[in-house]
């Protein structure tokens, strides 16, 4: 589903000049789909407890669906969808640095290794080919928005797991969507360009799919899997959301991407499992 929002995210990136309108009725219509399956299986909410609870729920909507949805549709709108998903196949491996950063895990030298491989991968993805390109300066707006999207995604899982050890995963889906379209919601009211009688079936379908597959049950399973297995495991699944959006922009969008950049995409896969690795085996 999350390979899926990257063709659905370029369809809409393609079509709406200003996208952010679309990017909050997605996250509003996310938390009505969570609150009525919520309510008809008998499911309890709870309201954050305090404040603490309330700001670590507002960081959550702020990186997790303002600023990823904000580096989401503007990256999309110049780059391709797979190209841009094998960028942020790059977020394990910023998870991983967060919490070695913060003193919450311990760097490994085979973790060291799966971060330099990682990251030699994700700066040829960046090039187009060339992993210099960034130094050469030759990166566009496009690549740096989609770097935006990996940074503030690792910062959602990383947050997410101090939220999920008291909350229900619907819960905090259902929250950090409403703050974040409130959030996406303000910064459209100022961009202006609000025309949803404009947009196409294709639009309205793409956000539908955004809405209800890309956020309401992916969002939930994500968060509910980090309660479970931990963050650093769940966030080694990511790595397959590249490889179907890939595989999904070929089909749907026609998009070919060349073999430096496939190379450049698998050395980003194979330096997250090295990363991951250790966590795997314990």
């Amino acid at each position: 589903m999350w390979g899926g929002t990257w063709i659905a995210g370029r369809i809409i990136a393609q079509e709406v000049a200003a996208p952010l309108a679309v990017a909050s009725l997605r996250f509003v219509l996310a938390g009505l789909v969570v609150a009525a399956f919520a309510v008809s299986s008998g499911r309890r909410l709870p309201l954050p407890a305090g404040r603490q609870e309330w700001g670590v729920m507002a960081a959550l909507a702020f990186t997790g669906v303002f600023l990823y949805g904000l580096c989401f549709f503007y990256g999309l709108q110049h780059l391709a969808a797979g190209r841009g998903a094998l960028v942020v196949a790059l977020n394990p491996v910023m998870v991983a640095l967060l919490a070695w950063l913060f003193g919450q895990e311990k760097m490994s030298v085979a973790k060291g290794l799966g971060i330099a491989i990682a990251m030699a991968g994700c700066l040829t993805v960046i090039g187009n080919g060339d992993p210099f390109a960034l130094l050469q300066g030759s990166v566009g707006p496009g690549e740096w928005l989609i770097l935006g999207c990996a940074l503030s995604w690792a910062s959602y899982t990383f947050i997410g797991r101090r939220v999920s050890q008291t909350l229900p995963a619907l819960a905090v889906t259902l929250y950090a969507s409403l703050l974040g379209a409130l959030f996406l919601g303000i910064a459209a009211v100022f961009q202006g360009d609000i025309a949803p009688a404009e947009w196409s079936l294709r639009v309205w379908a793409s956000m539908g799919f955004l809405a209800i597959f890309g956020t309401a049950m992916a969002y939930t399973w994500f968060t509910s899997a980090v309660h479970q297995i931990g963050v650093a495991r769940a966030s080694v699944f990511i790595n397959l959301v590249p490889v179907f959006a890939v595989l999904q922009a070929a089909v749907l969008l026609d998009e070919r991407l060349g073999l430096s950049v496939l190379a450049g995409g698998l050395l980003v896969i194979a330096g997250v499992w090295l990363t991951s690795y250790r966590k795997e085996t314990t």
